[in-house]
């Protein structure tokens, strides 16, 4: 777990030293780590918005949202919270294929743990838990594609 968020650190970094110098892409190998990192360009972006079977409204800008229980679901289903994609994209569960993964069932997150990215118009989105609590579920798989309001993570909340 050290290791994982050492280099979730260095990626930190990385990001903050791209702001700073205001740099497009960087690239960086230092032994077995490479690091590639582009970010986006400061243009107009159109963002579509689809219903949400779920009962969300797509409108909702945020992107954690109470589960609605049914009279059918589970007693331990009542309390689990949400996280859903707040764009539309490819999600990635790493920040790198070899990497390991931000979250796993059972992982403990906090409001700005990041616990995805999702890929959209080639630039790579950070998704941040926004809630407090335990994965009890990843809905979908590394490099599925994802649409607005589509269910990630279910979380247990403490």
């Amino acid at each position: 777990m050290a290791e994982k968020d050492s280099d979730l650190r260095k990626i930190e970094e990385l990001i903050e030293l791209m702001k700073k110098n205001d740099l497009a892409e960087i690239e960086i190998s230092h032994g077995e780590d490479k690091y590639h990192l582009k970010r986006s360009q400061p243009t107009p972006q159109v963002v579509h918005q689809m219903p949400f079977a779920g009962g969300v409204p797509a409108a909702d800008a945020g992107h954690v949202h109470k589960v609605q229980s049914a009279g059918t679901t589970e007693e331990a289903d009542h309390n689990l919270i949400d996280i859903t994609a707040p764009i539309v994209g490819t999600f990635y569960a790493q920040p790198s294929p070899d990497a390991e993964p931000f979250v796993d069932a059972g992982s403990h997150i906090e409001p700005d743990s990041v616990v995805c990215i999702i890929e959209a118009m080639k630039v790579m989105n950070e998704i941040k838990a926004e809630t407090t609590g335990t994965i009890a579920e990843i809905c979908v798989s590394s490099g599925e594609a994802v649409e607005y309001g589509q269910v990630l993570f279910r979380v247990k909340p403490d």
